[in-house]
C-alpha cells in the first residue's frame, strides 16, 4: 500500500477476532509513538456478532478516529474495498480456512502464531498466498523486538560468550484450565488446544535464535535441522506440559526448552551458556523480553568467586507493549512490494512447524483435524 500521508508507509487493517490477542494489536498499532516507521489504521472488524464487536470497539479503542466499521461474521472484513491487510488473532485452529478466504478476497495477511496446526497446512496457505500474490507472515512479534536483533549481535557477531553451547528457556504460564469450560480455546483440540502452540512455540524460538546464527533471518531452506527428543505430558488429550531438546550434530549445541500451562515461570526464563560467558534474559514472560545481561564464564580468570558477578546489562524500554515492531515491518515490506519478510520468512514459519510436528509425535498430542485427514 503507497502512503496515504505522502511519507510513512500505511497500512489499513482489517481485524478478524475480538479476543485478548486482537485488543493487545489493535491498541499497541494505533497508540501515538515518537518515531513511528508506519502509520497503521483499524478499517475494519469482524466479530462472531455485531454486539461483541462494538463491545470490543468500546472497551478496547475508544478513542479511536475514525471508528472502524463493524461487521457480524468475517466475510464483510475480507470483501471490504477499504481494507489492506487482515489481521487474524483467532484460534489457531481457524488460521487455515481463514487464511484461505483472505487470500481468495486478494487481502495481504499478519496471522497470529502458531500460523497453522502444522506444516501441511501451512504449506497449503503460503501456495495459496504466492499463486495470488499476496504478503502473508506468521505474527511472532517476538522476533521483531529490538531485543532480539541486539542480542543476535552480541552473541553471533561479537561472540561475547565465545562458541554458544547450550541454551535453556521455559514458558510457563499457570492457566487454570480446570476452571474453563470445554469449548475453550485453551481446552478445545480442534482448536489447536496445548501448551505447545501457545506459549511453547515461544520457547522454541528461543533456542532456534541463539543456537542457529542464520534463524533471525533469511530463508530456511539450507538450514541444519537439529535433532529433537521430545516428551509431553497429556490431560484430556492436549498437552499441559511439553520439554523438548534440540541438538545440532555439527556443532555439538543444546537447546533446553519447556512449556507448561501450569505454573509460571520466573522473570529470569532463558540462560544461554558459552565457552567464555554466560547470558540471562528476563521479561514478563517469555513472549515478551526486557532485558538480557551478559556476565563472564564462573571461575574464570575475571576473578569470580562462584557468586553472581555484575555483568553487562542491555535494557530496552518499550512505548507500548511491542506490536507495532512487526506491523510496521509488514508496511514496511508491503511498500516495496516483498511478499513476505526476512524476519519472519516463509521457510521459518514451515520449519518452526515441522519441528512443532515431530514434538508432538514423539509425545502424542495430536488434533482431529489430523485423523480426518
Amino acid at each position: 500500500m503507497a502512503p496515504i500521508d505522502g511519507s510513512l508507509p500505511t497500512l489499513r487493517w482489517g481485524v478478524i477476532g475480538t479476543g485478548l490477542i486482537s485488543s493487545w494489536f489493535t491498541k499497541d498499532i494505533t497508540a501515538p509513538r515518537k518515531s513511528p516507521k508506519a502509520k497503521h489504521i483499524i478499517q475494519a472488524i469482524g466479530s462472531s456478532s455485531l454486539e461483541k464487536g462494538n463491545a470490543f470497539v468500546t472497551e478496547h479503542l475508544p478513542s479511536l478516529t475514525p471508528q472502524p466499521t463493524i461487521y457480524a461474521g468475517y466475510e464483510g472484513v475480507y470483501n471490504d474495498p477499504n481494507v489492506d491487510i487482515i489481521y487474524i488473532g483467532t484460534p489457531h485452529g481457524l488460521h487455515k480456512t481463514q487464511c484461505l478466504a483472505a487470500i481468495a478476497a486478494g487481502k495481504h495477511i499478519l496471522c497470529e502464531k502458531a500460523f497453522a496446526l502444522n506444516a501441511t497446512e501451512a504449506r497449503e496457505i503460503l501456495s495459496a498466498a504466492a499463486e495470488k500474490g499476496t504478503f502473508i507472515m506468521e505474527a511472532m512479534w517476538t522476533r521483531f523486538h529490538p531485543l532480539v536483533s541486539t542480542l543476535h549481535q552480541v552473541l553471533h557477531k561479537e561472540n561475547a560468550i565465545g562458541d554458544i553451547r547450550r541454551t535453556f528457556c521455559d514458558f510457563g504460564l499457570d492457566m487454570n484450565l480446570s476452571s474453563l469450560p470445554s469449548n475453550s480455546r485453551l481446552k478445545d483440540p480442534s482448536m489447536g488446544a496445548g501448551s505447545l502452540l501457545d506459549i511453547g512455540i515461544y520457547a522454541l524460538t528461543w533456542g532456534l535464535l541463539t543456537l542457529d546464527p542464520d534463524s533471525h533471518s533469511g530463508d530456511s531452506k539450507e538450514k541444519e535441522k537439529p535433532q529433537i527428543t521430545a516428551t509431553q505430558t497429556l490431560k484430556d488429550g492436549i498437552d499441559i506440559s511439553s520439554s523438548f531438546l534440540l541438538h545440532y550434530p555439527s556443532t555439538g549445541r543444546q537447546g533446553i526448552l519447556t512449556c507448561t500451562t501450569e505454573a509460571r515461570t520466573p522473570e529470569v526464563f532463558m540462560k544461554i551458556e558459552g565457552t567464555d560467558g554466560y547470558i540471562l534474559i528476563e521479561g514478563v514472560a517469555a513472549s515478551a523480553p526486557r532485558s538480557f545481561t551478559v556476565y563472564p564464564k564462573i571461575g574464570s580468570d575475571s576473578g569470580s568467586t562462584g557468586g553472581k558477578e555484575e555483568g553487562n546489562k542491555y535494557e530496552f524500554e518499550l512505548e507500548g507493549m511491542g506490536f507495532y515492531f512487526e506491523a510496521d515491518a509488514v508496511a514496511v515490506s508491503i511498500s516495496h512490494g516483498e511478499r513476505e519478510n526476512p524476519v519472519m520468512s516463509h521457510g521459518e514459519t514451515v520449519r518452526v512447524l515441522e519441528i512443532l510436528d515431530v514434538i508432538r509425535r514423539q509425545g502424542g498430542a495430536r488434533f482431529p483435524q489430523e485423523d480426518e485427514a
